[in-house]
């Protein structure tokens, strides 16, 4: 593949999590006003199936081009007819150049002859590469954290270790194999330990470890993206908000319990002070936030108490997935480059040429008659 196609590529991903991150803040913004507001189990679903959606429409919009479907209407195609519609007061000149400005950065960037863009495509490739072996780093040592955990039960594909290091449980897993890693200080507390176990094996149903292994897959590409982590600490604050009030929602599930227990690992995380790194894939049962944050720990709590709405939201939250879809795609669709020269195209292309035709003659005009100002009659 070409460089410009790669840098199209990676510049569409880049704004399609931009347009993404609107969609869901406007949609957040919505649900304030309604009964949707606590529904986070949902809200969950709907922000995992946008990420997934995110990264992989980039590469459907790619194979759809080479597949020959057809090019649909780009924003650009759209900002050209309504210019030739008299709706844009500006110049022909002003407009072209405007609307090339992606193309006019994408073929600087790939030639690299600009000193400015040989140290945009460094910044770019260093913070890639830095953010890769930081990635590297959190997986060798959640591998290194796991090695040193001894196996205390197998059920099934999940394996409950115990550490004598961690101080907040947390769950993770390999290709085939689920693995929860407890503190052992929690063997000491039976009901705690059940409610830990109840947690994190929440977390897998929820499929929050996949979910943030791709977040940190996606980071070498958005390093630089404020929109990514943005993402990213709402996904992180809803599977936690998800997880606690599907617990809660259990027959007999003791609330305050719960709570107290999530009170008691704030404590013995804060006299152990040893954590993954947040570049791991891994979930806990509390973030480093949540530890040194009382009020985000207090939030937790409130979630876990709130009532959740009454009756059947499944049609709805499914209209509401599938309308974020769509303007997820169509968004994918509008930002890609324009394809070959339309009609629309040649028009505006004749347009800046006769509005320069236009200049230079009226320019030449002047210059003439300027000149012809300093001629004498010889009488």
């Amino acid at each position: 593949m070409k460089a410009d196609a790669l840098l199209n590529a990676y510049i569409d991903l880049n704004l399609l999590v931009l347009a993404g991150a609107a969609l869901w803040f406007a949609a957040r913004i919505g649900f304030r006003r309604t009964s949707l507001a606590t529904s986070y189990g949902p809200q969950l679903k709907l922000l995992n199936g946008m990420t997934v959606l995110l990264a992989v429409t980039p590469v459907l919009v790619v194979l759809a081009n080479l597949s020959g479907i057809g090019h649909p209407p780009t924003l650009s195609d759209m900002l050209v007819s309504q210019y030739l519609q008299g709706n844009v007061n500006m110049s022909a000149a002003q407009f072209e150049a405007m609307i090339g400005l992606r193309e006019d950065l994408v073929r600087d960037l790939s030639a690299g002859r600009a000193l400015w863009s040989q140290v945009v495509a460094l910044l770019l490739v260093s913070g890639a590469a830095i953010s890769a072996v930081l990635l590297a780093y959190a997986i060798l040592r959640l591998h290194l954290a796991l090695s040193s955990a001894y196996v205390w039960k197998r059920i099934g594909r999940v394996e409950l270790r115990l550490s004598d290091t961690t101080a907040v449980a947390y769950s993770t897993r390999g290709l085939f194999r689920l693995y929860i890693v407890l503190p052992t200080a929690l063997l000491n507390d039976p009901r705690d330990l059940r409610l830990t176990l109840a947690h994190e094996l929440q977390h897998f149903r929820q499929k929050d470890v996949e979910t943030a292994f791709l977040m940190e897959c996606l980071r070498p590409l958005l390093f630089w993206n404020p929109a990514y982590y943005l993402w990213r600490r709402d996904i992180r604050a809803m599977r936690e908000f998800a997880c606690d009030q599907a617990l809660g929602a259990r027959h007999r599930f003791d609330l305050r319990a719960y709570c107290e227990c999530l009170i008691r690992a704030s404590e013995r995380a804060r006299q152990t002070p040893i954590f993954l790194s947040p570049r791991s894939p891994s979930v806990a049962l509390l973030e480093r936030r949540e530890i040194h944050n009382a009020p985000i720990l207090a939030r937790r709590i409130i979630a876990v108490t709130e009532k959740r709405p009454d009756g059947q939201q499944a049609a709805l939250w499914a209209a509401i997935a599938a309308s974020i879809a769509c303007a997820v795609v169509g968004t994918a669709f509008l930002i890609q480059r324009p394809g070959d020269w339309s009609h629309d195209r040649i028009m505006l292309s004749t347009i800046v040429n006769l509005e320069r035709m236009a200049h230079r003659n009226s320019t030449t005009t002047a210059v003439s008659a300027l000149a012809g100002g300093f001629v004498t009659s010889s009488r």
